[in-house]
């Protein structure tokens, strides 16, 4: 059909969209369709239709498309999950299909669309709430990350709102460890954000590939997420959604990026909070998330110790059939020992998690900028061991991981501490010949010792510290205890 023709049949229209007329006849449906209001109409009718798009989606979700794109292996923009019900259930195909329809026209044959200003070039993936598309930025001739919401739900007010405070969230917190956001806007009336596209992996699939990681990645990784939620909640901001697949790697070096921030909320935002609302992923919840009660901060630290638990075993602590199992394991379980499935990890990093673990808030951890800094002089310790020592923290931690309480632990150190500081006055007391090495005749309740100084008829410990006049009085103390004993 010639440009002068009325109109273009709908499979004309169907052939240009699929970019299958010869190269001289798509310049003539491109030239009408700029000056003809109803062709226009059509076409945009039939890019709306989902059935002209299924084997392009298909083309699209396939390992084959995600190497001809630009031959980027493990290119990731952020890890979208195809399923986060336990039982494999959720399906998220249709979004993608949606999003694909939604998209504007390009007159870029090598492109899938466009959304506002950006060419989009393939699909990365789909979650519960939305999808993620790869799109290209010409002006600034990049690869950047587009986030859509979820079709099903951008009719949702809620949904809306929660999608905005993402943005808004994520904008908010600026550091090395947390994707930036490059912008927020809205097209068709479904609303994005645009990322940086990333050239890496996501810690779930490092998990799903490699199981355990040695104790350095631990540690590394721990302590990078831990600095990228100290800058969240510097801001206020509680995540509520740390796991895996939410912490990328980025290829080109070894820095960790703390990404997704679709759940998090203001910590002292009463009227965003509903009772009997729980959003998380199960295997990673904190027991306030799966109880539905009120939440702060220490509930991302709950959720960081899951995650160093997948990182050490290779499987998430809580597991079971359904999403409810999970949940009351969460609440009043206590997953099976890390040394029990990797031995080669140590006590004290198993106390760490632990200690990550505790049911009570108040017996965690009380900051990310805590567990950041420990993580790093445990890692310089197991880099450099004859160089930095192993905090004493962690020390104390060994302990904690084989089932002694936190409180336990401390109280046990500081009476073994008490005792060898014992020990050593009397062993140096001995030495400076002030206890007899003789057995000395025992006392009977009836004639009670005279608290009498050992000290009285030698000359005053002086050797420049207070060290030595410390432990005389010590000793001092310790004689006069003693004979208030026998009273």
């Amino acid at each position: 059909m010639s440009v002068e023709s009325q109109h273009y049949e709908s499979e004309v229209i169907e052939q240009f969209l699929r970019s299958d007329l010869p190269e001289a006849e798509l310049r003539d449906v491109e030239q009408h369709i700029e000056t003809c209001d109803s062709c226009r109409a059509a076409l945009h009718e039939t890019a709306a239709d989902l059935s002209s798009w299924d084997e392009a989606s298909e083309f699209l979700t396939s390992d084959e498309h995600d190497l001809a794109l630009k031959n980027d292996d493990a290119l990731v923009a952020t890890e979208i999950q195809t399923t986060t019900d336990p039982s494999g259930a959720a399906d998220y195909g249709t979004d993608v299909r949606q999003v694909i329809a939604w998209l504007a026209p390009t007159d870029d044959p090598a492109m899938l669309g466009r959304i506002g200003t950006y060419e989009i070039a393939g699909v990365v993936g789909a979650g519960g709430m939305g999808v993620v598309v790869k799109g290209f930025d010409r002006a600034l001739n990049r690869y950047v990350a587009i986030k859509t919401l979820a079709p099903h739900l951008a009719s949702s007010g809620a949904a809306r709102r929660r999608f905005a405070r993402e943005a808004q969230a994520a904008a908010a917190v600026v550091h090395d460890n947390v994707v930036a956001i490059h912008g927020v806007s809205e097209a068709n009336g479904l609303p994005y954000l645009v990322m940086p596209y990333l050239r890496g992996t996501s810690l779930q699939k490092r998990i799903d590939g490699n199981g355990s990681l040695n104790v350095s990645e631990v540690l590394r990784i721990a302590m990078q997420t831990a600095r990228g939620l100290a800058a969240a909640h510097d801001q206020g901001l509680v995540h509520r959604d740390i796991k895996p697949a939410n912490i990328l790697m980025d290829g080109t070096t070894e820095r960790v990026l703390l990404t997704d921030f679709g759940l998090a909320r203001a910590a002292d935002d009463a009227s965003l909070t509903h009772s009997g609302v729980i959003a998380g992923t199960p295997y990673f919840m904190s027991p306030e998330q799966a109880e539905g009660s009120s939440i702060d901060h220490r509930s991302d630290l709950f959720s960081l110790g899951s995650v160093m638990y997948a990182m050490c075993t290779g499987r998430p602590p809580f597991r079971a059939e359904t999403s409810w199992g999970i949940l009351r394991k969460v609440s009043d379980s206590t997953p099976t020992a890390i040394r029990e499935l990797n031995s080669e990890i140590p006590g004290w990093l198993a106390g760490v998690v632990s200690r990550l673990h505790e049911k009570s808030a108040d017996d965690r951890f009380q900051s990310a900028d805590e567990v950041a800094d420990l993580m790093e002089q445990c890692l310089a310790h197991v880099q450099q061991p004859m160089v930095h020592t192993l905090p004493e923290s962690a020390r104390v931690l060994a302990n904690h991981e084989s089932g002694t309480s936190w409180f336990g632990s401390k109280l046990a150190v500081a009476g073994g501490g008490v005792l060898c500081c014992l020990g050593l006055a009397i062993w140096m007391s001995t030495q400076a010949g002030l206890f007899d090495a003789s057995v000395p005749e025992v006392a009977t309740p009836s004639s009670p010792p005279e608290p009498t100084s050992r000290f009285a008829e030698l000359p005053a410990w002086d050797d420049g510290t207070d060290e030595l006049s410390e432990l005389q009085k010590a000793i001092e103390k310790l004689d006069q205890e003693t004979a208030d004993f026998w009273k």
